[in-house]
C-alpha cells in the first residue's frame, strides 16, 4: 500500500537504537526486509497486522511507532531583526501590542546554556508579483512561521522582557512555576537597545539602569526621550551594586578607575547604550581620564557573562560589571556605584492578563529568595512605581 503523505513513523530510529538490522526485525516480524525498508523510507503504508506485528517485535506501543502529521497553522509575524536570505529560520513568538512578532534564534539568540526550542520556522514573505517584475520581491520585515505545534494559547500567554539583567531569568523561571501556563521569554539587549525594542513593539517590558549625570535620575530621562510622549510606568526590580571585576585576590592592586592607568591594566568595555559602559564613561570623565589612556577600552562584548569570562581568562583584568555577577564568577569586586534596575511597561500593556500575572510575582517570596542568595542585590523597593511617564 502507497503512504499515506500524512503518515509518519520512527520505525529506524527505534530499530537501530536495539541493535537490530532490517532483517533482524524483519524475521521477528514475519514480513520480508523489503517491507521493513519500504516502511522506513515512507514509500509503503503497513496493514493493521504488520504494524500490529512490527509493535510487537520492537516492543512497544502502535503509537510509539506511528503518528499522523497534522495541518499545522501557519501566522504572519514581523521580525525582530532581519533574516539572512533565502534562508529558513527557528523562531519563537509572541503576541505584543496585537501582533505576532518572531525573534529569530541565530547565534547567541538560539542558546544560553543549551538550544532553546523554537516554535516554528520562518520563511521570508513576497509581495504579489507587480507587473514588468520577473519575480516577487522579498518583505525583509515580515516572515511566514509555520508552527512546530498548534498550542496557541502558549504563545498567547507569553511575556517579552528585553534587558541585560541576569536576574531577568530567575524571575522568569520562579514565575514559571507559579504560574505553569504562562511563558516569559528573556531577550539580551542593553539598556537602550531595550528601550528601542519596547518602542518597536517587540517587547512588552524593558529593563535598564542607566544614570543622568546631569539630573541625578535613574532611567526617566531616557525613557521620557525615546518614548517622546507614549505613555509608560517604571517599576524598580531592584538596586545592585556596579563596579570593576578583577581577577580573584585582585593581584594588580586595582581600587579606581585611576589605577586602571596607573598599573597598565587592559580592561574589557561593553557596546554603546549599555548601563555599564556609562557608568564607566562617567566615572573616567569624573576623574578627568581620556577614554584612550586606558588599555582595551574598545575591546567590546555584549554581556556580563562575557566581561566576567574575560577576566576569567586572563583576555582582561577588569571590567564593568555587578557584584552579583563577580561572585558567580568568583571574581573579586571593587564597587563604583548602586544602580537602580527598572523595568519600563507601556501603559497599554499593563491591563494585559500574562503582563499582569508576570507583575504580581514581585511581591512573592519565591522571587526574593532567588535575588536575595545573589548577594550585591538589594530588592527592598522591588515592585515600587517610581515613575510614570
Amino acid at each position: 500500500m502507497k503512504q499515506d503523505n500524512d503518515l509518519r513513523n520512527n520505525l529506524k530510529s527505534i530499530r537501530t537504537r536495539l541493535g537490530m538490522s532490517q532483517q533482524d526485525l524483519a524475521n521477528l516480524a514475519g514480513v520480508t526486509r523489503q517491507t521493513i525498508s519500504g516502511v522506513e523510507s515512507g514509500q509503503y503504508a503497513p496493514s493493521v497486522a504488520i504494524t500490529l506485528r512490527l509493535a510487537k517485535a520492537l516492543g512497544c506501543q502502535v503509537e510509539d511507532l506511528f503518528w499522523l502529521e497534522r495541518d499545522l497553522p501557519e501566522i504572519e509575524a514581523v521580525l525582530s531583526k532581519p533574516l539572512p536570505t533565502g534562508q529558513q529560520t527557528r523562531v519563537s513568538l509572541a503576541r505584543v501590542g496585537g501582533q505576532w512578532v518572531a525573534y529569530p534564534l541565530i547565534g547567541k539568540d538560539a542558546f544560553r546554556q543549551d538550544m532553546i526550542p523554537a516554535d516554528g520556522e520562518a520563511v521570508a514573505v513576497s509581495h504579489p508579483l507587480v507587473e514588468g517584475e520577473d519575480e516577487s520581491p522579498i518583505n525583509p520585515d515580515k516572515v511566514r512561521v509555520r508552527l512546530l505545534d498548534d498550542n496557541l494559547e502558549t504563545l498567547h500567554n507569553t511575556v517579552v522582557i528585553a534587558g541585560c539583567a541576569p536576574v531577568i531569568s530567575l524571575w522568569a523561571r520562579a514565575t514559571e512555576r507559579w504560574h505553569p501556563q504562562l511563558r516569559v521569554q528573556f531577550n539580551f539587549a542593553n539598556s537602550m537597545s531595550a528601550l528601542h525594542s519596547l518602542c518597536r513593539g517587540e517587547a512588552h517590558i524593558a529593563g535598564m539602569h542607566l544614570y543622568d549625570s546631569e539630573t541625578g535620575e535613574y532611567n526617566t530621562p531616557f525613557v521620557r526621550d525615546v518614548l517622546a510622549g507614549r505613555e509608560a510606568v517604571l517599576i524598580t526590580l531592584g538596586v545592585w551594586e556596579e563596579g570593576l571585576l578583577v581577577k580573584s585576590g585582585n593581584p594588580m592592586g586595582i581600587r579606581t578607575v585611576r589605577d586602571l592607568v596607573s598599573e597598565g591594566a587592559t580592561i574589557v568595555n561593553r557596546e554603546i547604550g549599555a548601563g555599564t559602559r556609562l557608568l564607566l564613561e562617567q566615572t573616567l570623565q569624573k576623574e578627568q581620564i581620556p577614554f584612550n589612556a586606558v588599555q582595551g577600552f574598545d575591546y567590546i562584548v555584549t554581556s556580563h557573562q562575557d566581561v566576567a569570562q574575560a577576566v576569567v581568562l586572563g583576555v582582561a583584568d577588569a571590567g564593568i560589571s555587578t557584584a552579583s555577577v563577580a561572585t558567580a564568577f568568583g571574581l573579586g569586586f571593587i564597587p563604583l556605584h548602586q544602580s537602580r534596575y527598572d523595568l519600563v511597561i507601556l501603559k497599554e500593556y499593563l491591563e494585559e492578563a500574562p503582563v499582569q500575572q508576570l507583575l504580581s510575582t514581585l511581591g512573592h517570596r519565591m522571587v526574593h529568595s532567588q535575588f536575595e542568595i545573589l548577594g550585591g542585590y538589594d530588592i527592598s523597593k522591588i515592585g515600587e512605581v517610581v515613575a510614570t511617564v
